[in-house]
């Protein structure tokens, strides 16, 4: 019933719980604390063992021909583009006298659109001089080259105005030839061809004039477009702060490392599995949190309060161990040291009833090798509890980790309470731990959590089922003689029901 109850609660439980997630991945605040730390020192290495290469920038501004004031950036782009070809780079490497190779020189500078008009040239060198010697070659030769384009382009247009122009002057002159000394008034039969004639040359005249203004247009435009491209910002070297670099260096590396570390911390979350709040223990176990028991800590303050809880804890077990008419054990789940501080706390809490002994059956030292002070109580290995008075009452002590042997913790008690730290089995050993106690008829009174989330709100008590509940773990209804009302019937912690008779059995 209980391994049914649980399967149906994880069939019904979401692909992703966020909240789960989000408390999983706060609960690693180490890793992802140690990514952005590893991050910041690294983006500071870089700045420091790192530095930017020697950098001059410049600033040319270019004139277009076809320049219109809703221009998108197509012209500015264009030259970006054109700066950064082996025409541009030769011409630079020809004027500094380098044997360096085009295609590499291009890889130590680039151009930048800042407007539509003007663009930005960084180059980088072996240092500040060669730098701006560099950047100075460059940008002389994206003018010449500019300038030299303009004029060859003005050139060809006007070219093709004035031979137009030229074609239409030898048509006019064949005009002219057909002409002659005629006039309408001399020819009256011949007066419309005449006319004619007259209106082409007119419009050839007309024509001609027009391309001889459109070719002075063009030569004209050439002069302003070479003088309005030019070095508006003479090459100067680009001081590096050293601190501003590694402070951004640093800040960038922070954040890099922060997000890396959220989703390594994310991914191994989602893929172990590994349940921390209360809500999915119990439900996983199939048991109720009955108590938990925080982490230690450093501070004055946090260490009165752990006090303060673990007494209350340890008189919360001790209630449930004098209650029970069976021998109790301690089941731990990754907190075999608390597991062991805890069975002590609670035989020398429930001392002064009587002998109490410690059966120790954990496989570490936790027991077995700590040194015994006065006021412990007596603490015997597995094999010598046979050995001990049937009036010593025995509480004890064993894991429930990967490799126990299940068909042993029978002999530790026959009633438990689980000892588990949040976040450290699987949701698929949690069920295998509720699987196997339950096969060995050891039921389960409750779970201890340590080191609980802080922030955790969800409530780890079960409510589906009388054999898992708290409240059915003290009282039952019975009835009286199978006929009568309802009574309750006290039942010792972890007992199990038994139906009084056929009609309450169904």
């Amino acid at each position: 019933m209980m391994t049914s109850t649980t399967s149906e609660s994880s069939a019904t439980a979401p692909l992703l719980d966020l909240q789960a997630l989000v408390v999983a991945v706060r609960r690693r605040r180490r890793l992802w604390c140690a990514m952005a730390l590893l991050g910041l020192l690294a983006g500071a290495a870089v700045a420091v063992l790192m530095p930017p290469p020697p950098t001059a920038v410049t600033k040319v501004l270019v004139a277009h021909k076809e320049d219109q004031p809703n221009d998108t950036g197509t012209l500015i782009r264009t030259d970006v583009e054109l700066l950064g070809t082996t025409r541009i780079a030769e011409l630079a490497l020809r004027s500094l006298k380098s044997p360096e190779k085009p295609e590499d020189f291009m890889r130590d500078y680039r151009g930048t659109g800042l407007t539509n008009n003007l663009l930005q040239i960084d180059v980088t060198g072996d240092s500040d001089a060669d730098a701006v010697a560099r950047a100075k070659a460059l940008a002389d030769a994206f003018v010449a080259d500019h300038v030299r384009r303009m004029q060859e382009t003005a050139q060809a247009e006007a070219k093709a105005l004035l031979d137009q122009r030229d074609r239409m002057r030898d048509e006019l002159a064949q005009v002219n030839k057909e002409i002659g000394d005629r006039s309408p008034e001399s020819d009256p039969e011949a007066s419309a061809s005449i006319e004619s004639l007259f209106a082409r040359r007119a419009e050839l005249n007309s024509r001609i004039a027009e391309f001889d203004q459109r070719a002075a247009e063009a030569r004209t435009g050439t002069p302003r477009v070479v003088a309005a491209t030019q070095i508006v910002d003479a090459p100067r070297a680009v001081r590096h702060s050293l601190p501003k670099a590694a402070v951004t260096d640093a800040a960038i590396g922070l954040v890099l490392g922060l997000v890396l570390g959220l989703a390594l911390a994310a991914v191994g979350t989602v893929v172990a599995d590994r349940p921390v709040l209360r809500r999915d223990i119990a439900a996983n176990l199939g048991a109720s949190v009955i108590a938990e028991l925080p982490r230690r800590s450093g501070k004055r303050w946090q260490r009165r309060r752990t006090r303060v809880t673990r007494e209350r804890l340890t008189a919360t077990l001790a209630r449930i161990a004098r209650g029970s008419a069976q021998p109790v054990s301690l089941l731990e789940l990754g907190c075999a040291r608390s597991t062991s501080v805890i069975a002590l706390d609670l035989a020398r809490a429930m001392a002064a009833d009587g002998p109490v002994a410690v059966i120790d059956g954990l496989p570490g030292p936790q027991l077995a090798g700590r040194r015994p002070k006065p006021s412990d109580p007596t603490v015997v290995s597995g094999e010598r509890a046979a050995a001990l008075s049937p009036q010593e009452r025995r509480i004890g002590v064993g894991s429930v980790a990967p490799g126990t042997a299940w068909t042993d913790l029978q002999y530790l008690g026959t009633q438990t309470v689980l000892v588990v730290r949040a976040g450290h089995g699987s949701a698929a050993w949690l069920h295998t731990v509720a699987r196997q106690l339950a096969d060995q008829r050891i039921p389960v009174i409750g779970v201890v959590l340590i080191d609980p989330d802080p922030r955790d709100r969800t409530d780890g008590t079960l409510w589906d089922g009388l054999h898992t509940a708290l409240r059915g773990r003290s009282e039952r209804p019975v009835r009286q003689n199978g006929t009568g009302p309802r009574r309750t019937e006290r039942l010792p912690m972890g007992a199990a029901r038994v139906p009084d008779n056929d009609q309450e059995a169904r």
